[in-house]
């Protein structure tokens, strides 16, 4: 298997992840606010991943320097936003409209390659943003009303996860992988503590009935472990050997794969328009892997048909 091949996989397993956590994360922060419930969950990612360095990696702490250290803080800071601001505008907006303009990172990625790195996206990737794009508005939006400014807040926060996806495609070559996943999260888990304090009831956090809740306890050990610390190890790795417009591709099926965990676990049913958007999505990954120039020789020769067929 090649190694992009690999990588891709990987990183789809990690949209499978937050799709299939989302639904512990709602259950959750009914009891402990978003806010405080990250930083819990991005602290004891960091605690696991820090133990894990320094009992088996101790070696990479001669690689600890400034330039990592200030790259993984920039990393940690575009994600907070990404969080920071979807929590934020949920309390304005629907929680379908919040999933569309989420997505819509999957349109900022190559734009912001294209204007920070001059990194041009390839015909197969544009095809691809553009059926994923159309397949989230299918799948999310049931709520058509205007806009809000709950929805200018998670256009902020498409954007955090937008730049996250592009700057670790710039930094994960350069730095190992375990010290930079440490820093991103550690950045995220004091930004969370220090916006909870100023902005939650961050005490309920320590209190044993709530912390201890099954829900909530349940909730902080899986996204800690897989959603969080394993995840973003996941994905600094491997974002190395595939680009960033592929990646927000592959991070578009998070709520497909939501969608399939709701539908077992809490029998939702979809309407037809988002089964339809679930086929684009995928589609638009697919179209992302094609070998280069396989998509635009796919369409001439649909056209010379389509044409052939026409003058018959």
């Amino acid at each position: 298997m090649k190694t992009s091949t690999f990588a891709d996989l990987s990183l789809l397993f990690v949209a499978l992840i937050w799709g299939t956590t989302f639904v512990l994360v709602q259950n959750a922060i009914a009891f402990l606010e978003p806010l405080s419930f990250n930083a819990v969950r991005f602290s004891v990612a960091a605690i696991i991943l820090g133990l894990w360095l320094l009992i088996f990696e101790k070696h990479l702490l001669q690689k600890l320097d400034r330039k990592l250290i200030l790259s993984g803080i920039m990393l940690g800071v575009w994600l907070f936003i990404g969080y920071a601001f979807q929590t934020l505008g949920l309390l304005y907006t629907t929680s379908s409209k919040a999933g569309f303009i989420t997505g819509l990172s999957v349109v900022l990625v190559p734009l912001l390659m294209l204007g920070i790195l001059k990194q041009r996206p390839s015909v197969n990737s544009i095809a691809g943003v553009f059926a994923a794009t159309i397949g989230l508005y299918l799948l999310t939006m049931s709520d058509v009303s205007g806009l809000n400014i709950g929805d200018a807040f998670v256009l902020i926060c498409a954007a955090g996860f937008a730049l996250h996806i592009v700057f670790t495609g710039k930094f994960s070559s350069s730095y190992p992988t375990l010290l930079l996943t440490i820093v991103q999260i550690l950045t995220v888990a004091v930004l969370s503590a220090g916006s909870a304090i100023l902005f939650e009831d961050w005490k309920r956090a320590f209190q044993p009935e709530v912390i201890f809740s099954t829900n909530v306890i349940t909730a902080l050990l899986i996204t800690s472990i897989l959603a969080t610390a394993l995840a973003f190890f996941i994905q600094t790795n491997f974002q190395k050997h595939t680009t960033a417009t592929r990646v927000a591709l592959i991070f578009a099926m998070e709520p497909v794969f939501a969608a399939i965990t709701a539908y077992f676990w809490a029998d939702e049913r979809l309407a037809n328009s988002a089964l339809v958007g679930c086929v684009l999505i995928v589609a638009g990954m697919i179209f992302a892997e094609l070998p280069a120039g396989k998509l635009e020789s796919i369409i001439r020769r649909l056209f010379v048909k389509k044409e052939a067929d026409f003058k018959a």
